[in-house]
């Protein structure tokens, strides 16, 4: 008798698009960045624990992590058409219910954390995002219950089998700019047996309530947190004014990551809050109208962060001009792409998905679109131009999309560097934010 394939076993169909799936989601940020891999624990069970902001992109970084394949956990309702639950089940996917699916429906997922438990023991490691929801900005929703459910039975259920969460820190450096940046940090795991242990105690409630409160801080460790209140934006705002001059008062050669850049400016706002009540008020207020004044002249936080000089401005301005034959013939030949994705993206209020719809657009279009412009090279040109042609223009999407992000920011660099008012509002911050 043929023994039923499981969700975890290796597929060589899987296989094949993992990697074509690696390739497209590194091709879709100029850079991608990833640290703290050595804190993944080595033969042993493991749940990864990302925070959520970027919609799909999240589970495509996390899954090109590295090649080895990872179940995802995603909520029930999206796997009630049999065709999608079929698909999701060889993206290896599950469900899982939620409390807003009702109490008898959250008593099914007994065997959805039996199959958890099973992929578990065969080390192929879970993904769940525990805010259950994705929310496009530098901080956090409260953690649900689901995960610490699905950790403490699954504790059970594997024995001896060490089981950890992994947090992890996804940082973009654009919300909703295809081929931004992403930073991406592992943090320190939680040890699921030693917590119970040291916790023994506690009645099972309870210590969900502990690892909720552990796990949250551990992410917040990893990522540019930012406390979602009525601060919010002017604190978001400072920080990118002044990321530059904080990078300049390093005294280490090595590179800094800008997202610890960014929690140490957060950090000094809060210290100063607690220490200078008032200065603290004036430089959120500072910070409050130059984020007002900034959005109604349409320019980008990235040149603020990135203070632009006249002689910068110009060397973009030159580098595009004499890139211009080459990135037209990018942006004609990946005009299809563009035109669907413009109109695609139309479709979805939230702009968290646009990324998304980017992505497997790039992922299904581009090797269509290659297949036919090589055979249409290969027939109207001599076979060696044709090969030069095609090999030219096989990074035409990043090209693209990277000189539609330069004449996006040179734009916007123009018109802060023309806003004298605004430069002015930025120093003051600068000057009240290092005082």
């Amino acid at each position: 008798m043929r023994k039923k394939r499981k969700l975890q076993d290796r597929d060589w169909r899987y296989d094949i698009l993992h990697r074509l799936v690696n390739l497209t989601t590194k091709a879709s940020f100029r850079k991608i960045k990833y640290a703290g891999m050595e804190r993944i624990p080595k033969d042993a069970a493991i749940i990864f624990a990302p925070n959520h902001t970027g919609a799909l992109m999240d589970a495509m970084v996390i899954l090109a992590m590295n090649h080895s394949p990872k179940v995802f956990i995603a909520r029930a309702d999206i796997f009630r058409n049999p065709k999608l639950a079929a698909m999701f089940k060889f993206f290896k996917m599950m469900p899982i219910m939620r409390l807003r699916d009702g109490i008898e429906e959250v008593k099914k997922n007994n065997k959805a954390i039996g199959i958890a438990a099973d992929v578990l023991k065969d080390k192929v490691p879970l993904c769940i995002f525990p805010e259950g929801t994705h929310q496009t900005k530098y901080s956090m929703l409260p953690l649900s219950k689901g995960i610490f459910r699905i950790a403490l039975q699954a504790k059970e259920l594997l024995g001896d089998t060490p089981l950890y969460i992994v947090p992890v820190g996804i940082r973009y450096g654009n919300f909703y700019r295809f081929r931004s940046s992403v930073h991406v940090q592992v943090g320190n795991p939680i040890n699921i047996g030693e917590f119970i242990e040291s916790h023994k105690e506690k009645t099972p409630q309870e210590q969900m309530v502990l690892m909720k409160e552990c796990l949250a801080a551990r992410i917040k460790e990893n990522i540019h947190y930012i406390a979602n209140d009525e601060e919010y934006d002017a604190k978001n705002e400072i920080c990118a004014a002044v990321s530059r001059m904080q990078l300049k008062n390093k005294k280490t050669k090595r590179r800094v990551p800008l997202v610890t850049v960014n929690q140490e400016a957060v950090r000094q706002i809060e210290t100063l809050k607690r220490e200078n009540p008032e200065q603290a008020k004036e430089l959120i207020e500072l910070a409050v109208e130059a984020s007002n004044m900034r959005k109604e002249k349409q320019i980008s936080l990235k040149s603020v962060a990135k203070q632009p000089t006249m002689r910068s401005l110009a060397l973009r301005f030159i580098l595009l001009l004499a890139t211009l034959p080459y990135t037209i013939a990018t942006m004609l030949l990946t005009l299809p792409i563009t035109v669907i994705s413009m109109a695609l993206t139309k479709k979805f209020k939230d702009r968290a998905f646009h990324n998304s719809v980017r992505f497997v657009l790039q992922l299904l279009l581009w090797p269509l679109l290659m297949v036919i412009y090589t055979v249409l090279a290969f027939i109207y040109l001599p076979n060696a131009l044709a090969l030069c042609i095609m090999v030219a223009i096989v990074p035409a999407p990043a090209i693209a999309q990277d000189t539609y992000r330069a004449i996006r920011l040179t734009i916007s660099d123009f018109k802060l560097l023309h806003c004298k008012s605004l430069v002015k509002k930025y120093n003051e911050i600068r000057q009240l934010f290092f005082k």
